[in-house]
């Protein structure tokens, strides 16, 4: 596929990537998977105060996987002096990392500052990665701390009816996936999926991704290690099921509300509009914001830059507005 240049990056954002560019690279490969596993970042993870200065009462938890799996752990962060009576919305994330790193930590910041200033539980679940854990078993973690979270909402100060899922990145592509088996097996209904350029299509074929291909942040390359990792030689066929790479569905109807953002110069970018446009076809409720200039992850890697808090901005926004309908 030939495309035309990509668009060019917000100047705050372009002078950031350009001082982090001996950190950051746009491809990624699988045989450096172990290399960025031991990288610096998981220190980093370690050393956060998860309790934002005594606001949350934090708990690591084991709870069952899936039937025949290893057991799941939860990061919960309960608020120790919630402003209103009785139980609290929860949040319920799944962390990035293309489906290859991290953990329940990776980005668990975003939840949190969000269940600061809302009153909310927050539940971060890790799953198992892969290429090690294959598809289904991300997403059937992801599944399983679910339905944990729901079943035991109240024992954590949490409502059974106020669930939100949010993800980003990988993550993202989780909650859609999680959203549409939820859908699929009657299971608990979150009240929203809220869904960060999430990562969406396995097959890496849009006009997006050949513009950002070797630009940015998580490029063409790096997207194929990730799909590839999590399917194998399957990645790209036609035997991909939608909830390993929700792009694939062709029903999306009867889905939660959605909140989906992206940036304008990243490899997810039409695949996330695509997905939108398809929840408003199915008669669905979704809000898209595509941020000029924004690469991918930018508001984490930059959050200083004005496109950055007015993304973090709309996030919050849409929450406030959703947990008051």
């Amino acid at each position: 596929m030939t495309s035309a240049p990509p668009p060019p990056f917000d100047p705050e954002l372009a002078a950031a990537l350009d001082a982090m560019k001996d950190l950051v690279s746009p491809g990624l490969t699988l045989e450096e998977i172990d290399t960025i596993r031991q990288g610096p970042a998981m220190d980093l993870l370690g050393a956060m105060d998860l309790t934002l200065d005594g606001t949350f009462e934090v708990e690591d938890r084991e709870v069952p996987g899936p039937e025949g799996a290893p057991a799941i752990s939860l990061l919960i962060c309960r608020p120790v002096a919630p402003a209103a009576d009785g139980p609290l919305p929860v949040v319920y994330h799944v962390h990035g990392g293309g489906m290859i790193v991290g953990n329940n930590r990776v980005g668990v910041d975003f939840p949190l500052a969000w269940a600061e200033e809302l009153g909310a539980v927050v539940v971060s679940v890790e799953y198992r990665l892969a290429p090690e854990h294959p598809y289904p078993a991300p997403v059937d973690d992801v599944y399983a701390g679910l339905l944990w979270t729901a079943e035991h909402a109240e024992e954590i100060g949490g409502d059974p009816e106020r669930i939100v899922v949010a993800g980003a990145s990988a993550g993202g592509g989780l909650v859609a996936a999680l959203a549409l088996l939820l859908r699929d097996r009657g299971g608990p209904r979150p009240i929203g999926q809220l869904l960060m350029s999430p990562m969406l299509d396995d097959r890496n074929d849009t006009p997006s991704s050949h513009q950002m291909a070797g630009v940015g942040v998580w490029d063409r390359t790096a997207n194929e290690t990730g799909w590839t990792a999590l399917l194998g030689e399957r990645r790209g066929g036609p035997d991909v099921s939608q909830y390993a790479s929700p792009a694939r569905a062709t029903d999306l109807s009867g889905l939660p509300p959605a909140f989906l953002d992206v940036g304008s110069a990243e490899t997810f970018r039409d695949e996330v509009v695509d997905f939108a446009s398809r929840i408003w076809q199915a008669g669905g409720v979704a809000e898209l914001h595509v941020w000029p200039g924004g690469f991918h992850g930018f508001d984490g890697f930059v959050p200083q830059a004005a496109i950055s808090r007015s993304c973090r901005a709309a996030h919050l926004d849409w929450l406030r507005r959703l947990l008051a309908g």
